[in-house]
């Protein structure tokens, strides 16, 4: 099986998990998107160290791998709002 792909996949719902807790606090959600990036960074990063079919081989496309991967779980809830015409749970 290829563990890199599927790591990538991890880092995402990781950070989409992160940001539901996050919006749990009273932390403004501006913030979502930054901490959704810093947290894929660091999981791309540790994700090059630990997954050997990581789909990166230095450091810096390791944490572009991770920051992409972080800020498209704010993005899924976006388009998972526009979907359902902006009405969310935390919305009402």
């Amino acid at each position: 099986m290829n563990t890199g792909i599927a790591s990538v996949a991890a880092i995402t719902i990781i950070c989409y998990l992160a940001a539901q807790g996050v919006k749990a606090t009273a932390l403004d959600n501006k913030w979502l998107p930054l901490i959704c990036g810093g947290l894929g960074l660091v999981l791309g990063i540790m994700g090059r160290s630990i997954v050997p079919d990581f789909p990166a081989q230095d450091a810096i496309t390791a944490a572009a791998v991770g920051v992409v991967s972080g800020l498209a779980a704010t993005g899924t809830h976006q388009i998972y709002k526009q979907l359902i015409g902006g009405q969310c749970d935390e919305d009402q």
